[in-house]
């Protein structure tokens, strides 16, 4: 088993990392008239208020029709059976709202693994790449950064986790990708932390 096993305290990003990936920004930038590369959440926020809220109000709606979809990866559901098995605690951080995680969760049958007190989305702390949710957790559980991970599909998962002094594990399923520079572990599937 991997070393990072004995860590008691696992933060986890949720599309993508823990369900499989449906969801195409791309298709959504374009949709919302952004440039392709472009940042969605801090675009939002440098829009005037009257600009934005009804871009807001179209990627919630977005959000909510993929969370429809959500299907849970088998290899993270391996990993998450191991990890309440033994006792670790469990967390969400993901940038979507928490309203979406928790319909999210629900449908793709994961909900019993994360206290809903544990879930937090873009409107409970800044979203990642801070470090300000994964901080937040940690304080809640009085845990030290030594004594976390952070799990997650992409670069914001893993800057989130690297500001906040936690170790990192990249989750690549799809190959389209590289940020293995920027994590402590890459992985194909999360359930190589068992092997």
């Amino acid at each position: 088993m991997h070393a990072l096993l004995s860590r008691r305290h696992w933060i986890f990003d949720l599309d993508g990392t823990l369900t499989v990936a449906v969801h195409d920004f791309g298709a959504l930038r374009d949709e919302l008239g952004m440039h392709p590369s472009a940042p969605i959440l801090q675009t939002l926020r440098e829009l005037p208020i009257e600009e934005a809220q009804p871009l807001r109000m179209r990627i919630h709606a977005w959000e909510q029709e993929h969370a429809l979809q959500a299907t849970a990866a088998p290899d993270a559901v391996a990993l998450l059976e191991h990890l309440a098995l033994s006792k670790r605690r469990l967390a969400i951080l993901t940038r979507n709202t928490r309203e979406t995680a928790d319909r999210t969760l629900a449908i793709a049958g994961l909900e019993h693994f994360f206290p809903p007190d544990l879930r937090l989305g873009r409107g409970d702390a800044d979203p990642k790449p801070s470090p300000e949710g994964v901080s937040r957790i940690l304080a809640s559980w009085g845990a030290s950064p030594d004594d976390a991970v952070m799990v997650g599909d992409y670069e914001h998962d893993l800057v989130a986790g690297n500001r906040a002094g936690v170790a990192t594990v990249w989750i690549d399923r799809t190959g389209k990708h590289d940020f293995r520079d920027i994590a402590d572990v890459s992985v194909r599937r999360l359930d190589a932390l068992l092997d």
